[in-house]
């Protein structure tokens, strides 16, 4: 072992990530003591034996032996057995005269969202079969049961809109990073059925479609009404449809929920879904569905929840040298 007497600066260069947490942690716990800064510094210019660093320091020679260890462990400083007057002794050298620990560039966590809120409104296609409508904070939108009502120009307006059956199409911009990999798809609204003003027994099946891809159906058991919806405007005859639930369908590695109920197998793969391109959402009553009890939906302005139509994708960072 050369003693540690030539001019060039040793340096150890630590990275604080997962792949050397366990060294940085060593490292760390080695200087958090004053003892062993005092025996790394003591080493700085020539190496010495156990017993040296003992009587220097004035420590007992077990208590400096413990020390040593968790500094040999650290990679701090090296031993060598050499020969003594009675058997072997332990000689120590330092071995680095600088530590660098380099924080990670950026962060990046395990899992994150990117969020898409589409007003109700802001649909790109429908094909609908009356009975039909949209609704406003302050009135109808167009004339009633018309499907060419859905392209009124105050359409972006509409916070209620309710067909037979049919669907209505939005299409969300895809705000996926490059390069990570995509964790989930999920879509979220407010609906119910769609009866004459409205029916506490009238199920509906509803659907949706991503990027023509069939996710799966949810059957909605009522068109709610009897009491206001929390949002509802005062204008709006409470005898009609009042409010619905929040349901979230979702896709995943292992298939398509409906707030957490798998309803069918269709997976992320099974997306036609590519970066940078928009990504289309149909939300609809299938022509042959065993339940055609209609749709409403609600925006965020209507009904019990403040939201629209809402889009989220998770996702985490891929390898560094991923495209």
């Amino acid at each position: 072992m050369k003693p540690p007497d030539h001019p060039i600066t040793r340096t150890l260069d630590l990275m604080a990530d997962d792949r050397s947490l366990q060294k940085l942690e060593a490292v760390t716990k080695a200087l958090g003591s004053e003892t062993r800064i005092e025996i790394l510094r003591f080493l700085s210019a020539h190496t010495s034996t156990v017993l040296e660093i003992a009587e220097a320091l004035g420590l007992p020679q077990s208590t400096a032996t413990l020390h040593i260890s968790i500094l040999e462990k650290a990679g701090l400083i090296e031993t060598n057995l050499r020969p003594a007057t009675r058997g072997l002794q332990k000689v120590c050298a330092r071995v680095y005269d600088r530590i660098v620990i380099q924080l990670p560039a950026e962060f990046e966590p395990e899992d994150t969202m990117v969020e898409v809120s589409m007003p109700l409104g802001a649909y790109t296609q429908t094909s609908l079969v009356p009975t039909c409508g949209l609704a406003g904070e302050v009135g109808i939108i167009g004339h009633l049961d018309d499907p060419s009502a859905f392209y009124e120009p105050d359409r972006i307006y509409a916070q209620l809109l309710w067909f037979r059956r049919g669907f209505i199409e939005y299409r969300f911009p895809n705000h996926l990073p490059a390069g990570v990999i995509l964790n989930d798809i999920e879509v979220s609204f407010e609906v119910c059925s769609e009866a004459p003003l409205h029916h506490d027994n009238w199920p509906s099946d509803i659907t949706v479609w991503i990027g023509g891809v069939e996710i799966g159906t949810w059957t909605s058991p009522a068109d709610f009404g009897g009491e206001r919806g929390a949002l509802t405007p005062a204008w709006w005859d409470s005898q009609n449809s009042q409010y619905g639930l929040l349901k979230v369908w979702k896709v995943t590695h292992s298939g398509s929920f409906v707030d957490g109920v798998q309803v069918s197998g269709v997976t992320l793969k099974d997306l036609p879904q590519k970066p940078g391109e928009p990504i289309p959402v149909r939300i609809g009553i299938r022509d042959d569905a065993q339940n055609i009890g209609g749709i409403n939906l609600f925006g965020s302005k209507f009904g019990n929840y403040p939201q629209d139509i809402v889009l989220r994708q998770r996702y985490q960072r891929g390898p560094k040298n991923q495209i």
